[in-house]
C-alpha cells in the first residue's frame, strides 16, 4: 500500500501578482539544498483520517499556524515518482514567516556516531512568486502551482 500525504499551499495576492508560501525541510540532509528542495507543508496520514483533516493537522504541526475554519480549495491528488499519493489544498492567507514554529524530529547525527539530535521538521518558510516557487519546489509537486492558478 502506497503512503499517503496531505498538505496545504497558502497563497496571497500582492502588487507583483500571486505568491505562494513554501517550506524548506529541516535537518542536516537538506541544510545546504535550495533549488528543488522546497515543498508544501504536508505530512503522512493513515486510513483512519480524512485528507483535509490531515492537511490541517500537518500544517499546524509544521508551521505553528492554526487555520481554524478557513475554507480550503482542493488541488486534487498527485502521485510522486516514488509512489506516494499527495492530496493538496490551497488557502488564501498572509502568514508571517518570522513566526513559523515547526515540530521537531530526532535522528542519529552524525551517522553511526551514537548521538541522537533534534531538528525542526521545517526550518523556514518563504513567500515566493510563481517563477521562484517553480525553481525551488520539488519537481514532483510543481503541478500544484498550475492547479492553483487554474482554480483561482
Amino acid at each position: 500500500m502506497a503512503k499517503k500525504s496531505a498538505g496545504i499551499l497558502p497563497y496571497r495576492r500582492s502588487n507583483s501578482g500571486l505568491q505562494v508560501l513554501l517550506v524548506h525541510p529541516g535537518g542536516p540532509f537538506w541544510q545546504s539544498r535550495d533549488l528543488g528542495a522546497w515543498s508544501i507543508a504536508k505530512g503522512e496520514y493513515g486510513d483512519d483520517e480524512q485528507p483535509e483533516a490531515a492537511a490541517r493537522r500537518e500544517f499546524a504541526e509544521e508551521t505553528g499556524w492554526e487555520l481554524a475554519a478557513a475554507p480550503l480549495l482542493p488541488l486534487r491528488d498527485l502521485r510522486q515518482r516514488g509512489g506516494k499519493l499527495i492530496t493538496a489544498f490551497a488557502v488564501e492567507g498572509d502568514f508571517d514567516t518570522a513566526t513559523l514554529r515547526s515540530n521537531m524530529f530526532e535522528m542519529e547525527w552524525p551517522p553511526r556516531s551514537g548521538r541522537v539530535q533534534s531538528f525542526p521538521e521545517i526550518d523556514r518558510g518563504e513567500w515566493l512568486d510563481l517563477a521562484q516557487a517553480r525553481e525551488k519546489m520539488l519537481a514532483g509537486q510543481r503541478s500544484f502551482l498550475d492547479r492553483l492558478v487554474a482554480s483561482i
